[in-house]
């Protein structure tokens, strides 16, 4: 536990993870340091304190890092141009840099679950960005994760539009590769207990979910968790994920600048090499994918989603409520 008025920089803190993890670390003791690259008036927020300054400025990074214990760093600069790759490593060699000057004792980094072969340059990137924050001065924790269910997640509105949208779809090959999806809130204790985890050599650790699933399985759970039937699949081998993420981005809300990395990244299993840091953590059972799905559809707005496509979700909701079982 940390000490009364310990504080914790979260940079993302606008983000899906970090709007998250926030109340969890106010919960745990931590006074709370949010860092956001928006111009626009800071947040009059009574729980937590804002920073202005982008991940790149060392300096205002540096400004950030003042007085505060640990850090959380959960940006990533995907879909901010094709030179995403080499500002992402560039950026986390000067926040170590700046951490160490601050007097930070420990960096927490959530990146992202890495393949036997073949990883994408979204994925490559993630490492490299790991590695460059463990190679710095201060202490850190690297947590990898695949998909993360939860409304807000870029990956689960992938998921969730494709089951909700679609009666019948193509199957490309790359739809039968392996994850384990976790849920945010099992994300969430993760992040704060590795603030406080012990440390013994290069720390890294994979953070799966409880189940190994297909794509194709996770559209099917996804499409149970909608009150929908599963969708016809038609099988088409030789689509590749570069213009399978074409339709991805025809049927999906999710931004395609970073929906074509995702969707890139699925050519091969994503599957945790141990687990062994949840026990480590002292955390017990997981929230099952089909858990994590209904939370994360009761967590959408209410209202309908509008345009043509909103009209198609109603449609099928209408048609499967009609359907005897």
């Amino acid at each position: 536990m940390p000490r009364p008025g310990e504080r914790v920089l979260v940079t993302g803190a606008t983000g899906f993870v970090g709007g998250a993890v926030r109340p969890a670390l106010r919960a745990a003791g931590w006074q709370v340091r949010c860092l956001t690259r928006s111009t626009r008036p800071l947040p009059a927020d009574r729980d937590d304190e804002w920073a202005q300054g982008d991940i790149a400025d060392e300096a205002a990074v540096a400004r950030a890092l003042t007085g505060c214990r640990a850090a959380l760093y959960l940006v990533h600069q995907m879909g901010d141009g094709d030179d995403f790759h080499r500002r992402e490593v560039a950026s986390a060699r000067s926040f170590a840099r700046a951490a160490a000057a601050a007097g930070v004792k420990r960096i927490v980094y959530l990146g992202g679950m890495l393949p036997r072969q073949g990883a994408s340059e979204h994925l490559q990137s993630r490492r490299e960005v790991g590695e460059a924050l463990r190679a710095g001065p201060v202490p850190a924790v690297e947590l990898r994760a695949s998909m993360i269910i939860g409304h807000g997640s870029l990956s689960w509105l992938i998921v969730r539009d494709l089951a909700a949208r679609l009666p019948v779809m193509v199957l490309p090959s790359w739809l039968k590769s392996r994850t384990q999806p976790v849920a945010i809130d099992d994300v969430v204790v993760a992040l704060v207990r590795a603030l406080e985890v012990d440390l013994f050599g290069d720390a890294h650790f994979d953070l799966p979910g409880p189940e190994t699933l297909s794509g194709a399985e996770i559209l099917d759970a996804t499409a149970r968790a909608l009150g929908l039937g599963p969708p016809w699949k038609v099988n088409v081998p030789l689509l590749t994920p570069r213009l399978s993420s074409l339709w991805v981005r025809f049927v999906t809300r999710a931004r395609w600048s970073v929906a074509r990395q995702v969707v890139i990244g699925l050519t091969h299993d994503l599957v945790a090499k141990d687990e062994g840091f949840w026990p480590r953590i002292g955390y017990g059972a997981r929230l099952p994918f089909a858990e994590a799905a209904r939370r994360a559809l009761a967590a959408e707005p209410d209202g309908t989603t509008p345009g043509p496509w909103g009209v198609v979700e109603r449609m099928r909701k209408l048609v499967a409520a009609l359907t005897p079982a």
